[in-house]
């Protein structure tokens, strides 16, 4: 089962979330249930893009090889690539160390209607930069009020954020790693920096815990995803999303009926005017 963290504080340890299925879950009985969370993400995204009052913004963080890729794969599969933008977040360019940690990212916050999904995200400055003391403590600590008040700016804004961990064990990443090696049509995502971040497992651990704790919010939900077998870390990604969605549907649909009542009224009176032309 999923953990979701919506209030600040506390003390988060990731070694009790359990990395697995629940007992009794199993693949076949997820594959038909992710086709119907899909087609229903389907029709909630044709809603939202029709109502322009809302958008979606999707983080997902994790370890290397916790299944980002594979996650975005499969879920923006089930959205109309109309409304989706799906942005990687890598080391900094020159241009964006010249600003401040969240311009790279505020310039793909999703426009009302759409989805944005991030893989790496805003996070990694409290992350990445925490355990390679790429900057000064003090300014790292400082980040998780900037990264709070971002987030809660995006909701007001009509932002639906969610936020997704993909928990694997470190056994767990070892052998994804090293399946990797032996199959010739996913070698070319070797890095031998992925092996050197395992060296920094405990600090990892560290800074995931403390960026959950410290930035949970009811508008900005961090999910803790069971990621050991893909097949389910898929379905609770899908599953949040649609549950997140699914409290705005009737008035999307209020929306909707709005703007087809004024439009309906709109064609009425062009076509009385054209009949009216032709007397």
């Amino acid at each position: 089962m999923k953990t979701t963290f919506t209030e600040r504080g506390g003390k988060l340890r990731l070694d009790d979330i359990s990395a697995e299925p629940p007992k009794g879950m199993t693949k076949e009985k997820v594959a038909q249930r992710f086709v119907a969370l899909g087609e229903e993400m389907f029709e909630l995204q044709d809603a939202m893009f029709g109502a322009k009052v809302n958008s979606v913004l999707v983080v997902l963080q994790g370890r290397d090889s916790a299944g980002k890729d594979g996650a975005i794969k499969h879920v923006a599969g089930c959205l109309n690539p109309r409304g989706v933008n799906v942005v990687s977040f890598g080391p900094p360019t020159t241009e964006e160390r010249q600003h401040d940690f969240l311009w790279r990212v505020h310039r793909h916050a999703p426009r009302l209607g759409e989805f944005a999904i991030f893989n790496r995200s805003h996070y990694e400055d409290v992350l990445v930069v925490r355990v390679h003391s790429l900057v000064r403590e003090k300014l790292w600590r400082e980040r998780y009020g900037h990264i709070v008040d971002f987030e809660e700016l995006l909701a007001e804004h009509g932002a639906i954020v969610l936020k997704f961990f993909l928990h694997i064990t470190k056994k767990e990443q070892k052998e994804r790693l090293l399946e990797r090696e032996e199959a010739p049509e996913t070698a070319w995502k070797l890095n031998p920096n992925d092996w050197k971040e395992r060296d920094h497992w405990d600090e990892f651990t560290a800074a995931y815990e403390d960026a959950i704790s410290k930035t949970a919010a009811p508008h900005a939900p961090w999910i803790v995803v069971p990621a050991n077998a893909k097949w389910y870390r898929n379905l609770v990604v899908a599953q949040a999303i649609v549950d997140a969605l699914r409290g705005h549907r009737k008035g999307w649909k209020r929306t909707l009926d709005a703007m087809g009542k004024k439009m309906r009224a709109e064609l009425a009176a062009y076509r009385a005017e054209r009949a009216a032309s032709r007397r």
